[in-house]
């Protein structure tokens, strides 16, 4: 499928193509997320929500279960040891299923109470596991309709090894997509009501400073509840919002939103926008080089080949190695 992609600065024809075709490698699906390449099966997983399974799709076999019930996975990440970390909004916990199937729970509760409904997550190369928890799984049709439990929604992180999971901030209307720069000393999360991009200086204690905007899509969403009442109705996004986010290898941040997917310098440039055939909801780079784009949105997965490589994740290689 062929999209004429739009170039706002002379940087954004060093990332994509204009031209770049977009393929639709999947559709059919009731609200598609998360997608995470696991480079030791050499295929994508992403959740598809309201259908409670987690998916792969394979260059050669196409698209399979890999997980059901999923309890309603929403975000998804490979931690160092090659584990699929899932959020999952049906149990409000995030998860780790080993390579021969076992879960276990690696978060769950914050001072004795339930947390919102853990929405996406990240790993950072110290080991330390990183999501944003707002109460959008608590409410159909992405969650299960039930009260909070906690009156905080933010950013939380488990420290290397486990344990309680820290809150690390909490200033957010709605978080949701987090992404770490290459060199990890900025951690950007998405606010999808405010349509704000954030970045956070990451200190050697794990705790975050500043949290500037770092870049802005528009006003805030005045009508939440036309957003709401569209996912019930129609399982679509009536427009796109800063959701999923991912760094590539040189820092330029790839958010989905108005239009498409922004690209994004870290000085905060809007490069240019990628065009797709329907509203994105997240995005992953994947592929033995790397270089290839996968996004999802309500009904389809998509990829696009791209002319940088997403940032290293702290996941494991071919080889078993950390990368």
């Amino acid at each position: 499928m062929r999209h004429v992609h739009e170039a706002l600065a002379p940087a954004f024809h060093e990332l994509i193509d204009v031209d770049a075709p977009v393929e639709e490698i999947g559709s059919g699906f009731h609200f598609t997320e998360g997608p995470a390449w696991d480079v030791v099966e050499g295929e994508l997983l992403f959740s598809d929500i309201p259908d409670s399974i987690v998916r792969a799709w394979h260059p050669e076999r196409g698209i399979r279960t890999w997980r059901e019930p999923s309890e309603m996975a929403n975000g998804l990440a490979f931690d160092r040891e090659g584990r699929l970390l899932a959020c999952e909004a049906a149990t409000s916990r995030v998860t780790r299923t080993d390579r021969d199937g076992s879960i276990e729970v690696v978060a769950s509760h914050w001072q004795g109470k339930e947390l919102n409904s853990p929405n996406d997550v990240v790993v950072r190369s110290d080991g330390s596991i990183w999501f944003t928890d707002p109460p959008s799984g608590r409410s159909r049709p992405h969650g299960v309709p039930r009260p909070r439990q906690i009156d905080v929604q933010g950013v939380f992180r488990v420290p290397p090894g486990g344990g309680e999971p820290d809150l690390v901030v909490d200033d957010f209307a709605i978080p949701n997509g987090l992404c770490f720069s290459p060199d990890e000393s900025t951690l950007y999360v998405n606010d999808s009501i405010r349509r704000h991009v954030r970045a956070f200086a990451v200190r050697d204690d794990g705790s975050l400073a500043g949290g500037e905007v770092v870049s802005s899509q528009g006003p805030p969403i005045e009508d939440v509840q036309e957003l709401v009442d569209s996912l019930v109705e129609r399982g679509e996004l009536p427009y796109g919002i800063p959701d999923g986010m991912k760094c590539d290898e040189r820092g330029t941040i790839w958010c989905t939103g108005l239009g498409g997917i922004w690209l994004v310098s870290p000085a905060g440039e809007h490069l240019g926008t990628v065009r797709l055939p329907a509203i994105p909801s997240n995005l992953a780079w994947g592929e033995p080089d790397d270089r290839t784009l996968f996004v999802t949105t309500p009904r389809a997965v998509y990829r696009l080949r791209t002319r940088v490589a997403g940032a290293p994740l702290p996941a494991f290689t071919r080889t078993g190695d950390p990368r």
